[in-house]
């Protein structure tokens, strides 16, 4: 008998301990789903959502985060409990570091959405908290194609967005569902039109559907362009819809500078002044010619009246505007004249002169003493000393991630 109540004693032991073990590593059902390197995959693929909080326990920003992250993790899966629509997951970033790397995570919290497995274009760098969340997941997915009933309303679409239009014999077809896959994915970048049937049999072949894409006609002097790859291919359809709704040239504001800047390329900006749309659209035509340089800077325009801080520090105001400036991030270089940037290779030049560090030499001695030093060969010299000037510090900078909110891991800027 004595042997019998140890062996029972032994079992319920063993038992106790799998359940304790079981509580700590499942204390709940709520809150944000873990995500590991052996799970994401399955997570991702399975659902149309994934909403991701990638985090480090020794990080305070984290901290303040987790809680309320779960909170809005319980909301959203009352709200939305349909199984494949959407998932608050979190990545413990120093347990999986393979994750961490695959999702190049620069800085604590860093909160993802992966549409379709894909992941989004943009971070979420709104508010952190429950409300604001939940909101965002809400949006998130909202269909983003707009239907049309007959084909008089495409001519009534918002001519300084870019538009992309789907002809289609009916909904339950697979190139329909890769347009609203990549739709979904490109909803912050372009407006999503369609019809069916009759609506728009005038308009494409029976059984073959087409997509069209509309630039902002009132900003650029972009043609419609009709897609001649297979809406079968996610893959090639996305590609072309990424490169047709992520402008070239973008215009930025106190709401996307952040995300701007953290892609770490220089900037060259036009500032002009609210409604010259005229010199807006020139830029933009200019800049198409640099298409090739994209790699290298970001092109973009802003308000001149919203963006007066870094008109003042080039020592400029509104009565200066129009005016084209680099923003290395480290400091701010002016082109000489507006007026000469449709002069063949002048904003190129500008440019290069960035990278060569000749914009730099020359804000510290000054063009005319760079021309004597060239002519001598003391560039960079010990001789060259000549009173140098000082070029504006960058204001964009400042713009970035800020070490008020997240842990930076490096700095990229």
């Amino acid at each position: 008998m004595d042997i019998v109540r140890e062996v029972k004693s032994f079992r319920f032991t063993i038992l106790l301990h799998i359940f304790v073990s079981y509580l700590c590593n499942n204390p709940t059902n709520s809150g944000a789903v873990s995500l590991t390197t052996a799970s994401i995959d399955s997570i991702l693929a399975s659902n149309e959502l994934v909403f991701i909080n990638f985090y480090a326990d020794w990080c305070r920003f984290s901290s303040l985060l987790a809680p309320i992250f779960d909170d809005a993790a319980d909301k959203v899966a009352q709200e939305f409990p349909v199984a494949g629509q959407v998932v608050m997951g979190k990545v413990d970033c120093d347990q999986q570091t393979e994750v961490a790397q695959r999702f190049h995570i620069t800085k604590y919290p860093t909160l993802k959405v992966i549409r379709n497995g894909q992941p989004a274009k943009r971070e979420y760098r709104g508010q952190r908290s429950v409300a604001a969340f939940t909101e965002f997941i809400k949006k998130q997915l909202e269909d983003p194609i707009r239907e049309f009933s007959d084909l008089a309303e495409l001519k009534n679409l918002d001519s300084k967005k870019r538009i992309i239009i789907g002809f289609f014999d009916r909904k339950d077809v697979p190139e329909y569902t890769t347009f609203r896959r990549v739709a979904t994915n490109l909803k912050d970048d372009c407006q999503f039109h369609v019809g069916f049937g009759e609506v728009v049999r005038a308009m494409h072949p029976p059984g073959q559907p087409i997509v069209v894409f509309r630039p902002d006609v009132a900003m650029s002097n972009e043609r419609d362009e009709t897609f001649n790859g297979s809406l079968l291919s996610y893959d090639e359809t996305n590609v072309w819809m990424s490169e047709k709704c992520v402008p070239l040239v973008r215009e930025i504001t106190f709401e996307n500078a952040e995300e701007l800047t953290e892609e770490g390329l220089p900037f060259l900006i036009l500032f002009h002044k609210p409604g010259d749309m005229d010199v807006v659209k020139r830029y933009k035509d200019v800049c198409q010619s640099l298409a090739n340089e994209k790699q290298n800077i970001n092109f973009l325009t802003a308000d001149g009246e919203k963006f007066a801080h870094p008109l003042h520090h080039l020592g400029k105001s509104q009565d200066d505007l129009p005016l084209i400036a680099i923003d290395s991030f480290r400091h701010m270089y002016l082109f000489p004249d507006v007026k000469d940037m449709e002069t063949p290779g002048a904003l190129l030049n500008f440019i290069k002169d960035l990278y060569s560090g000749k914009l730099h030499r020359e804000f510290h001695y000054g063009p005319e003493a760079m021309e004597v030093l060239q002519v001598e060969g003391k560039i960079g010299s010990p001789d060259a000393k000549i009173p140098s000037t000082t070029p504006p510090e960058s204001t964009f900078k400042k713009l970035g991630p800020s070490k008020n909110r997240y842990t930076l891991l490096r700095d990229e800027l």
